[in-house]
């Protein structure tokens, strides 16, 4: 059995953490003001290099804004913030992603599949169409991470196969949130519905069935939104 090397966090990531939990809990306003960094530095009892690197990196994930010779500032982060975000929501929330999260990613990937295969449908190769073969068969796995991690490959190779360049790199952005989705999928339906809703999509490329392809692809996100197949946390 392997096991993963612990890390410690550092203090940047503490005050990283601690920031993002209250403005995520609402201790923090958006719009508000934070202290001076001295004045955090000398609060939180760390140095004031840790809260500006702090700071830093909270900016860029869209959480708050340094406003030169005013000061620093909650951002609105549903605006301007970015999928780090959507993984810092996930952490402050054990893991989980709320209702309204999970609907909004199934809705992108719904965009981004049927995309996917309405490009392919014309542009894919035969070593393609082996590829996700291979991809296919490694989601019938009894290891639900595996099995997950499996079908994540599958639908971004299917990216891959539209030969469009920004498809996979938007699938692959979203991996940590999408990959906790098709666990949590699994967990509730099996491997075997995640494989068969795959192979109707890939037995629609092999026939260049645009339309089967696209219905196959709407049929399984939409049951997962608001049908048979739901995901949401309990």
């Amino acid at each position: 059995m392997d096991f993963v090397k612990l890390k410690a966090p550092t203090l940047k990531d503490l005050f990283v953490r601690e920031l993002e939990s209250m403005i995520l809990s609402g201790k923090l306003k958006i719009g508000e003001k934070l202290p001076p960094e001295r004045v955090l530095a000398e609060k939180m009892q760390v140095s004031r290099a840790v809260v500006n690197g702090g700071i830093a990196e909270l900016a860029r994930k869209g959480f708050l804004q340094v406003k030169p010779r005013s000061g620093v500032y909650v951002m609105d982060y549903r605006r301007h913030g970015t999928v780090e975000s959507l993984l810092s929501i996930m952490n402050y929330n054990g893991g989980h992603l709320r209702r309204d999260e999970i609907r909004s990613i199934l809705e992108i990937k719904m965009i981004v599949d049927k995309l996917a295969v309405e490009l392919s449908v014309d542009r894919h190769t035969d070593e393609d169409i082996a590829t996700l073969e291979h991809c296919l068969e490694e989601i019938r796995n009894d290891n639900i991470e595996e099995a997950a991690d499996a079908a994540f490959t599958f639908y971004h190779e299917l990216a891959m196969t539209s030969q469009n360049t920004l498809l996979p790199l938007i699938y692959r952005s979203f991996r940590v949130p999408v990959s906790h989705l098709w666990i949590r999928f699994i967990q509730k339906y099996g491997c075997e519905v995640v494989y068969k809703s795959a192979r109707r999509i890939l037995e629609a490329l092999k026939a260049h069935d645009k339309a089967g392809a696209l219905a196959s692809v709407e049929k399984a996100i939409s049951a997962s939104i608001s049908g048979s197949k739901e995901i949401y946390e309990a």
